[in-house]
């Protein structure tokens, strides 16, 4: 920036004349100071070792102070406020926070649940020190480049040398100026197995692991930059009809605030529940009492979709790199600490090069002083000087340094560097003792074993990245046991809201003078809904506009249809004939309602003064329909009446102008049939608490239902009904025996006993009528006939317990029904089973091959997956018999599958 120019300040005449201190620029610069420091040396880790400076500090701290014992936390608080300039607070906080992550300290005493969100106990009474991990791969002091404390008195290392993705398996948090950082944690073993990877020149994709475990979707991680996305789940499992249990929170929230939460929506009507119990001690248990007649289906999507049961997190991986805050993708984070980390290792080779050199050199010099009674010719020498030059020359006629020119026959021993003053001070001050006892052999197996060690560094050296694949191998197996992954990698579906909100209101509407709302109670009924929903109001001329349910709304007068508008419905599809006001043209159209703005007014004809809608159907899954269409009589038309199938119309958006049906004027339009679902059959479910069926995967899957197909229902009573699959049906679920989808082939196999002969009949049947919500009675209609037991399996299995005459003894029989009488219509009475006395019937089969067999693929966490069995080449596939296991190699199989880029994806 330009510095402004400032005049010179007037002053009135006799006014005193004080400095005058100008604070342009000052702001910007103190700022910018302030905003580095906190950047630098407060809230964002370094690359280099993966810690806060405060962190650090307390790491530097514990090492000085460590001798194996644990110390209290408050005198390592103490300790490492030689280091740091702030607070014991921060440095206690920080602490714990390192404690918790169960990595680099080993604890003693309470210190906290991050689960619960208890807070550990006051530094005076727990312990730490540190673990075994952190003494292995975090300190060398040879190799740290260290800087003097903030007030002079104390060296600390500007960053430790940390041979391993610190930053990486702990994670961070923090808040600078203008700028923060939020790094997620990653699985110990995974980081091991990557850096190998690196190494070895393979592509390389990370992803989260908590600590707290639960469900994870990485779908948008982006390797945690800017603009990423997590989704977090907890671990929601249904005990029974009654009971969900939350055994897994997700990473960030504790138990106190998922219970709140749960409590939160409860009370705002949101959900339905009875009551909430924290049974959390070693593992997380909390409990969800759920009402009679409460879906724990439903429930539990409403608790992803309400409570804390589900969180975001938006990742943003920034570091500090070369004193400036750097955003990189995990993976790069990583590829840097992995490349550190082998500069690392090279150096300490090195270091181990020269200290092994040095000691080879002092054994060899003293092997010589000694065995040729070297230190005999010093007894005579007055002087230290002469001292040292008779050692040193005794020693030249044993040895020559490397580089030195050779002469024939020269067995002298070579050394690696020149004798020096330190070298020949050392061998005067070896003891008497010492030299008495000197064992030749022993001096060479040790200066052997030098040498063989020597021999290894330089092969470390020579092969680096052999040797560091093989030192991440080694902390693998090390320190690897019991840090397997602990959240699950999954992808979610969007539960919205206003699909798994609590029907909780009823919807009126007056037409007429159109008001909708929940308060118009005097008024017509619509439906019932929730009060998240959104209304959609279709008037007689043809607007219609889309508003949030309250109590009482005006959406325009003559409301010809009102319902419940879902925005992510793309199979509800309203067929429409309107009639153009300036021309008179009847057009039909197909269309669907997407891309709305609420209370915004919209047009579906082509906007003309008079324009009307003469014919309106909304239809959940997209049937269309056949209508005849009369003409008024004034009509100049031959034929005044005709039909026209909405099939052979595509389905657009609610802009479309139509097709023109005719120009003549339009006395009534009648359905005459409704056609099949032009998007295909919808896939559906029967919840059987709440008693309905749904298409959001509650419950029993039942299959693909088109427009004609129905579902079969069988009640206690001995009598079945045909329902359409609509969602608002209400079946009385204690009444029911039998529910499912009728197929073609569907052959109904019932026992029953007529009432009034007490006789046990066996009857097989089709259903033969095709009227919907009538009861038609298969059984004997006298009193006290009673169904035992039927299915809809084609080759059913009984087991009856009878006794064939009256001195007989009880037995039991399996009886196959389908070969004990055949198919016959739904009116006859059956076989009899001719018993003396029948104690039970029992089914030994299920219902039969349904599709509900599906169902566990559609269901929350199957634990198995059917599969079958590997055929022989040649040979027709054997059937599936059972559920196979899923193994801990399969989940890693499917895992690396998706992991992959979208783009490599294949379906087979």
């Amino acid at each position: 920036m330009t510095e402004e120019t400032e005049e010179e300040p007037k002053f009135a005449p006799g006014e005193t004349i004080h400095d005058v201190a100008t604070v342009a620029g000052m702001y910007q610069n103190w700022f910018l100071d302030y905003a580095s420091y906190v950047i630098l040396e407060r809230a964002v880790p370094a690359i280099e070792d993966g810690l806060k400076p405060v962190q650090r500090r307390i790491m530097h701290a514990m090492k000085e102070m460590d001798d194996g014992r644990f110390n209290k936390v408050a005198n390592v608080i103490g300790q490492t406020m030689q280091y740091h300039p702030h607070g014991d607070a921060s440095i206690g906080d920080a602490m714990v926070n390192l404690g918790q992550k169960d990595l680099l300290i080993e604890t003693q005493g309470n210190w906290g649940d991050i689960r619960t969100g208890d807070g550990a106990a006051a530094p005076r009474y727990i312990e730490a020190r540190l673990s075994k991990f952190a003494l292995d791969v975090v300190f060398n002091p040879d190799i740290t480049d260290w800087q003097m404390s903030y007030d002079g008195r104390k060296r600390e290392p500007t960053t430790l040398p940390v041979k391993f993705p610190l930053l990486l398996a702990q994670g961070v948090e923090g808040i600078a100026v203008g700028l923060s950082t939020k790094i997620m944690p990653h699985n110990f073993r995974e980081l091991c197995k990557a850096s190998i990877d690196v190494l070895r020149g393979r592509d390389i994709q990370l992803f989260p692991d908590f600590s707290t475990g639960g469900l994870c979707d990485i779908t948008n991680y982006n390797s945690g930059q800017r603009g990423a996305k997590i989704r977090l789940r907890a671990t929601i499992e249904k005990a029974d009809k009654t009971m969900l249990v939350i055994r897994d929170i997700p990473y960030g929230t504790t138990t106190t605030a998922l219970m709140e939460s749960i409590v939160k929506a409860s009370e705002a009507n949101k959900i339905k529940i009875k009551k909430v119990v924290d049974n959390t001690a070693a593992e997380v248990e909390i409990q969800v009492q759920l009402p009679t007649g409460v879906s724990p289906d439903l429930t539990m999507d409403a608790l992803y979709a309400f409570t804390d049961c589900e969180i975001s997190i938006s990742p943003n991986t920034c570091v500090i790199i070369e004193d400036k805050p750097r955003f990189v993708g995990v993976e790069d984070m990583l590829r840097l600490s992995t490349r550190k980390t082998v500069r690392l290792l090279e150096r300490e080779l090195e270091i181990r090069q020269d200290e092994l050199h040095e000691k080879w050199h002092s054994a060899s010099l003293e092997k010589i002083f000694i065995e040729n009674r070297i230190y005999r010719k010093i007894e005579e020498c007055e002087t230290w000087a002469e001292i040292l030059e008779t050692i040193d020359a005794g020693l030249k006629k044993f040895v020559r340094v490397e580089g030195e020119k050779l002469k024939a026959n020269d067995t002298r021993i070579v050394l690696r560097r020149a004798i020096t003053k330190d070298d020949l001070t050392r061998l005067t001050e070896i003891r008497i003792k010492r030299i008495s006892r000197f064992d030749g052999f022993k001096a060479d197996e040790y200066i052997q074993k030098l040498e063989a060690e020597l021999a290894e560094v330089a092969d470390h050296l020579a092969n680096l990245t052999r040797y560091a694949i093989s030192y991440f191998e080694g902390l693998l197996k090390k320190y690897g046991t019991g840090r397997e992954r602990k959240t699950q990698l999954r992808t979610f579906d969007v539960v919205t809201a206003q699909k798994v909100a609590i029907a909780n209101q009823k919807l009126y509407v007056n037409r007429q003078d159109g008001f909708v709302g929940f308060g118009l109670k005097k008024d017509e009924f619509v439906c019932d809904c929730s009060d998240l929903d959104d209304i959609i109001a279709i008037r007689r001329d043809g607007s219609f506009m889309v508003t949030r349910i309250a109590e009482k709304t005006f959406v325009g007068k003559d409301v010809l249809h009102v319902g419940v508008y879902n925005k992510n419905d793309d199979r509800l599809v309203y067929n429409m004939m309107y009639q153009d006001g300036p021309s008179g043209v009847t057009c039909a159209k197909r269309f669907l309602v997407t891309g709305i703005t609420r209370d915004k007014t919209y047009d579906l004809t082509k906007g003309g003064k008079n324009s009307k809608v003469l014919y309106l159907t909304a239809n959940p899954n997209s049937e269309s329909e056949i209508v005849s269409v009369q003409l008024t009589d004034k009509a100049p038309a031959r034929v005044k009446q005709f039909e026209f199938d909405f099939a052979e119309l595509a389905i657009k958006g609610k802009g479309s102008q139509g097709n023109i049906v005719t120009k003549q004027p339009i006395k009534r339009i009648k359905q005459e049939a409704l056609g099949d679902s032009t998007l295909g059959g919808r896939e559906m479910f029967f919840d059987s608490v709440v008693g309905r069926l749904n298409t959001a995967g509650h419950g029993r899957y039942l299959g693909t239902f088109d427009t004609d197909n129905t579902v079969l229902v069988v009640n206690k009573d001995g009598s079945y009904e045909l329902k359409s699959p609509d969602t608002a049906h209400h079946f009385e679920v204690p009444n029911i025996v039998l529910l499912r989808k009728l197929e073609p082939d569907t052959v109904l196999s019932a026992v029953y006993v007529e009432g009034e002969t007490k006789v046990h009949y066996v009857k097989r049947f089709k259903i033969e009528t095709s009227t919907l919500d009538k009861r038609f009675s298969f059984i004997s209609e006298s009193k006290s006939s009673r169904l035992l037991a039927v299915t809809a399996n084609p080759e059913p299995l009984a087991e009856v317990k009878m006794q064939r005459d009256k001195k007989a003894d009880r037995e039991t029989e399996k009886l196959p029904l389908h070969t004990f009488i055949d198919v016959k219509g739904w009116k006859a009475a059956g076989n009899k089973l001719a018993y003396y006395k029948i104690h039970a019937v029992t089914l030994l089969t299920d219902e039969g091959p349904e599709p509900e067999r599906r169902a566990a693929a559609k269901k929350r966490g199957p634990a198995t997956i059917p599969r079958p069995a590997a055929p022989e080449p040649a040979a027709p596939l054997p059937e599936l018999t059972g559920p196979v296991e899923v193994t801990d190699e399969d989940v890693e199989r499917a895992q690396a599958v998706l992991r992959r880029p979208k783009s490599q994806l294949k379906l087979f």
